[in-house]
């Protein structure tokens, strides 16, 4: 047993980081901004996601 992303909880977070990843691309904000969040949430997918929806969301 394995703790990767797989199934139904992997699809759940990439819904979610593809909704997050639009939400950053559609606001206002500096382009260096939006590029750093995309960053973070493509290299740490679920943390990147909780750090975004806490600290970058407005």
């Amino acid at each position: 047993m394995g703790f990767g992303y797989g199934g139904i909880l992997g699809l759940i977070i990439l819904i979610a980081d593809i909704w997050a990843i639009v939400q950053i691309l559609q606001g206002g904000g500096a382009p260096a901004r939006k590029l750093l969040w995309v960053l973070i949430i493509l290299i740490l997918p679920v943390l990147g996601l909780l750090i975004w929806l806490i600290a970058g969301r407005r």
